[in-house]
């Protein structure tokens, strides 16, 4: 049986999978109603209709993906959060030229009767390691 802190490891992996395989109902099924969002865009809320719309209809895609320095805590048994680098290559709709983005990401999990679920998620860019002189 998976530890509880590779269980949620697993789930933030399967979410940013689904996003590259474009598999939005696999995507809704671990998100909570409503979910928020902070991002350089600014903060957001979302319902299920929303997240489909952006997944399906949005100007850029995630084409593949890669996280380190993942950690998790729990502040009680029914939520997690999980913390990660993220390498992540993204590219317009239709298009195959991917750009790489690195970011700084969090999610917040919340445990209920449909299992776990994404209920917060942030991301940050990652500022460039600073030259040591």
């Amino acid at each position: 049986m998976p530890t509880p802190q590779k269980t949620l490891i697993d789930l933030e992996k399967k979410f940013w999978q689904s996003m590259v395989n474009q598999d939005t109902d696999t995507a809704l099924e671990m998100l909570s109603e409503p979910s928020l969002m902070v991002s350089a865009q600014g903060a957001m809320s979302f319902d299920h209709a929303s997240y489909r719309k952006m997944a399906e209809q949005g100007k850029m895609i995630v084409t593949s993906f890669e996280l380190s320095d993942v950690a998790v805590v729990f502040p009680n048994d029914a939520t997690a959060i999980v913390t990660y680098h993220v390498k992540q290559s993204v590219a317009p709709r239709g298009e195959s030229k991917a750009t790489q983005q690195e970011m700084n990401d969090s999610s917040t999990w919340v445990k209920n009767g449909k299992g776990w679920q994404c209920v917060m998620h942030t991301e940050t860019p990652a500022e460039a390691a600073p030259t040591k002189h």
